[in-house]
Formats: C-alpha cells, structure tokens, sequence
C-alpha cells in the first residue's frame, strides 16, 4: 500500500523541533508585510526532509501535489524535493506531468529557498531542449517568485555554458524593486563569470552603474578586491 501525504506528514510533525521553527521564522521573514507573511515552520533540517523523501520515494505525485498546498514550509519542501526525484528518474510523460504541475502551483512556491532547490532542476532541466519563452512570461510575472523562478531555472542553462537567456532575463530584472530578485539575478550573472568572465563583464559594463546595489556586490562578489572596488566606485 502507497504511502499517503496524511501519513508524511504525521511523520514530519512527530520531527520537527520547536526551537529550530521559531528561528526558521525569524530567517524567512515571516512578520507581518514580509515577504514570507504568515508561513509555518515545523522545524526539520534540509539534510533530514531529505531523507524523508528518499524514504518514501514510491509517494504518487497525487500525494506529493497534497503536501505541496501544506500551510507548513517543511512540508511544501519535501514536496518539491520529490518533485525534482520523479522529474530526474521519469520517463518523458512522467518529466511533462511534473513541470506543468510546478508551473501551475507557484502560489505554494512561495520563498526563495523553495524556489532555489527546484527551480533549475525541474523548470531548467526541461526547458533546455525546448522554447524557452515560458521563462519570459515568469520574469514579466507579477508574482516575485515566478521572477526568481524565470532566473533560478537558467542556472541549468549556465552549468552546460548556455548563457544567453540570463543575460536577457537578468536584463528585463534590471530594474525590479524587491531585494531577492536583485540577489537572485546577482548570484546568476556570478555562475556565468565563473565560466566566462568576458560575457558578465560585458553585461556589467552595460548595466552595472544603474544595476541596484545589492545586485552588483552578488555579481561581483569573486572579483578582484581592485576590480570590485572600481565598480562599486564607479571607475570602470
């Protein structure tokens, strides 16, 4: 018999700690008007969600869409953590079934690290091969976490030397106003100078002087102490 999401997430409850939650509240910014409003922490580590899932690896992806809508972080987590395991070991219909319940569920993708740890692995791995446009649509969303989701996602894109579409992405965020998209977009341009440092430095010299602050320091974060301090200072 097939493990239930009920039975999961009895499990997760019986594990959690009430002290890590309490500080997973206070690290994800959930007061009121910040950006993780109202979620919910069990207080389980990464590493043990993870085994939890390699545990119940056989859960129906019916199951795993259950925990995905939990009000409980931990819960959602373990959920995409599945996704990503069916998506890597799915046949084609399996990988199509799993990205478009991704793409249709955000709302319960709904903090950075969530994005993070499936983003590139689900909605990445399987847009490599195909139109790439539903990327465009993400980063032009109003919702922040489609935005980091459009530029995460490439971070598959980068690891095979692909770099075109986080240049563009990171074009059309240029200009977002929330801190995690500046990070997001940051840390991106970063991976890319890692294996060719001449095309971030080309989109840098284009952008970098109306780039927004945080943005900058993220991309230029490995440079050279002299370089770093030319663009912050603006002597490029």
């Amino acid at each position: 018999m097939e493990t239930t999401a009920t039975e999961i997430s009895a499990i997760l409850l019986k594990i959690g700690d009430r002290s890590i939650a309490k500080h997973s509240q206070r690290f994800f910014k959930t007061g009121k008007g910040q950006y993780g409003e109202g979620d919910k922490f069990l207080g389980i580590p990464v590493p043990v969600i993870r085994q939890q899932v390699r545990k119940f690896k056989s859960v129906a992806i019916s199951e795993i869409l259950i925990l995905l809508k939990s009000s409980f972080h931990e819960e959602r987590l373990f959920a995409l953590i599945a996704l990503n395991e069916k998506y890597s070991k799915g046949d084609d219909a399996i990988r199509k079934q799993v990205y478009e319940l991704y793409l249709g569920h955000i709302e319960h993708i709904n903090n950075w690290d969530l994005v993070d740890s499936s983003a590139s692995l689900i909605v990445g791995l399987h847009l490599y091969d195909k139109d790439r446009q539903p990327l465009y649509t993400l980063a032009k969303s109003d919702n922040i976490w489609a935005r980091r989701i459009a530029v995460i996602a490439t971070f598959h894109f980068i690891k095979q030397n692909d770099f075109t579409d986080t240049i563009r992405i990171a074009a059309i965020l240029i200009n977002d106003k929330h801190d995690l998209i500046h990070k997001a977009v940051g840390w991106m341009l970063r991976e890319v100078g890692k294996r060719d440092m001449t095309i971030e430095k080309r989109f840098l010299q284009q952008h970098y002087q109306k780039m927004p602050r945080t943005m900058l320091r993220y991309a230029i974060e490995k440079f050279d102490e002299e370089t770093r301090q030319a663009y912050l200072k603006d002597r490029i």
